[in-house]
């Protein structure tokens, strides 16, 4: 996995960066510790996958045009020299150079034996092709099921002949400072490497997200280890490997997992909506400080500070809350902190009513609120559910082709006589097996397998139906504007 350093300039000379688990102590921890791990290490060793993508990125012209000065004779010369070669490259991209596939290697472990698989998002993050390698050698092409960026992990889903071996998630609530943990993961493709170290904080925040609360470990943590798991001493999964603070990407022993309490909540929700749906309360809050206690007269720092409502019409508003509360405790959980409450709210199920209590004035009150769901998550999700009348869609993507049914306008733009029926092609994707097959915008798909299609939905349909079939290929009836047809056979892959 390539090196990412999300947190650069975090910290003050010497530079350090919190590069996204790519680093590992240099020594382990000096005390004692279990006599073996191997049983355990036995248990779960399967159930941990290699994670491989692989994608196309731009690159870059080596020979740059040179510059001249306006007039001169060479001019004209130079720019029909690499206006011409840019043709011949293909014309791919203003460079004229064919774009370059880069893999990276990553870390990942199967939650269900029917085939999910739990990662960090940056693993997979833009990667046109996802495969999980297995303990036993075998490799599953991967299929993302969803996301979540603020947290950095991602759900997978492989489809396997026989069931997969699975681990399940323990309670990192009950993981204390000195207990022993088990990392195992791909460390520079290393796969199947297992290592040991104990909790050495909780809580810690690294500035990542707003929902920060990770673990952190001594417990070695490489380059491709993202992703994968770290197991408490009864291999239960209480933390996926996600970051490391190194000076250069070297080892210091200083790594951070997400808590399983985080990631067992967002899985449930990708597994059940492809998507999170987070808790939202509406209230804009800061810390609570020494001075501030004292006036509010809380003893000590405790809680979250209201310092104001978003609308009158927020859950907050609703429930009574007002400028000045300070909120100890939501749903029965204590909130120590300000950083307590929106990871507390956003682990809360949409609609839920619950007790929050306030003190105000002095005195300590309880509230009722019913959580709504965070506003910007409603704007994607109502944009993802928009109806075709509501934001009409011109063309669909299947094979590296932009297909559309024919309309009048795109009859006459590419000159289409009235008897070719069919999916006219938009365009064509130049990296694509259909543009290698020598497809081109304005023909028209008659045929998919034999069978007609008259709009693109009827192609992605007929395209499922080969790739369920394990077909390698589709063969298609291609129509030019004319009605002259051929077959060209455009590989699934």
């Amino acid at each position: 996995m390539s090196t990412l350093n999300r947190f650069r300039n975090a910290f003050a000379a010497p530079a350090l960066a919190l590069s996204l688990v790519l680093a590992a102590p240099a020594f382990a921890a000096s005390s004692k510790g279990p006599d073996t791990v191997a049983d355990v290490a036995e248990k779960v060793m399967d159930a941990v996958v290699n994670i491989s993508t692989s994608q196309n990125v731009a690159a870059s012209r080596s020979v740059p045009a040179p510059q001249l000065p306006p007039g001169s004779p060479f001019e004209d010369f130079f720019d029909e020299f690499f206006k011409r070669r840019q043709q011949e490259d293909g014309g791919e991209g203003q460079q004229g150079q064919r774009p370059r596939r880069v893999s990276s290697l990553g870390s990942g472990f199967v939650i269900d034996p029917t085939g999910y698989i739990v990662t960090n998002n940056h693993v997979i993050a833009d990667a046109d092709e996802i495969y999980a390698n297995f303990n036993d050698g075998s490799k599953l092409k991967a299929e993302l099921i969803g996301r979540d960026t603020k947290t950095d992990l991602a759900l997978l889903k492989v489809t396997s002949e026989k069931p997969l071996v699975a681990v399940k998630f323990g309670d990192s609530d009950r993981m204390r400072v000195g207990d022993w943990v088990m990392a195992i993961g791909n460390p520079f493709g290393l796969g199947g490497t297992l290592t040991v170290g104990v909790i050495s904080a909780r809580n810690r925040d690294i500035n990542s997200g707003p929902y920060d609360n990770f673990l952190q470990t001594d417990a070695a943590i490489n380059r491709g280890n993202s992703g994968g798991p770290l197991f408490n001493m009864e291999g239960d999964v209480i933390g996926v490997n996600t970051a490391i603070i190194s000076p250069s990407g070297g080892s210091i022993g200083i790594g951070f997992a997400v808590p399983s309490a985080t990631v067992n909540a967002v899985i449930a929700q990708l597994q059940q909506f492809k998507e999170v749906r987070r808790g939202w309360i509406g209230v804009r809050i800061q810390t609570v400080s020494d001075e501030i206690a004292e006036s509010l007269n809380l003893g000590k720092a405790r809680g979250a500070l209201v310092g104001g409502l978003n609308d009158s019409k927020s859950p907050a508003a609703v429930a009574g809350l007002k400028a000045g509360d300070v909120i100890v405790k939501f749903d029965g959980k204590d909130v120590k902190d300000v950083r307590d409450l929106p990871r507390i709210v956003a682990d809360t199920p949409v609609g839920k009513q619950v007790d929050i209590v306030v003190i105000r004035k002095g005195k300590e009150e309880t509230l009722k609120i019913t959580v709504a769901r965070a506003p910007e998550e409603e704007k994607a999700a109502a944009a993802k559910s928009a109806k075709p009348d509501e934001k009409p869609v011109a063309a669909s993507k299947v094979l590296g082709l932009e297909v559309a049914a024919i309309t009048d306008d795109l009859r006459k733009k590419f000159k289409l006589k009235d008897t070719v029926k069919g999916v006219v092609i938009t365009s064509v994707d130049r990296n694509s097996a259909a543009a290698d097959k020598g497809l081109k915008a304005g023909q028209v798909i008659v045929e998919v397998g034999q069978e007609p299609v008259s709009a693109p939905a009827d192609l992605q349909k007929r395209v499922d139906a080969l790739k369920k079939d394990s077909k390698k290929s589709a063969l298609l009836l291609i129509s030019d504007g004319e009605g002259q047809v051929q077959f060209a056979a455009v590989p699934l892959n």
